[in-house]
């Protein structure tokens, strides 16, 4: 193994909305799927956080 490679690395192109799918491979796809996912999961973790927010904020308010 060389301490320095001769060939940089390439760099994963982040997805972009439009973008010719049929210029990506099945591992490619599959990869975007699970981040496209994972930006599902964050948004309802976002969604379930400002309902407990705004409960607790009208608890307040009756006081």
């Amino acid at each position: 193994m060389a301490i320095f490679d001769d060939e940089p690395k390439k760099k994963a192109r982040p997805h972009e909305i439009g973008q010719d799918l049929s210029l990506l491979s099945v591992s490619d796809l599959t990869e975007r799927i699970g981040i496209l996912r994972e930006i599902a999961r964050l948004e309802a973790e976002l969604k379930a956080k400002d309902t407990t927010k705004s409960a607790a904020e009208a608890l307040f308010r009756r006081g």
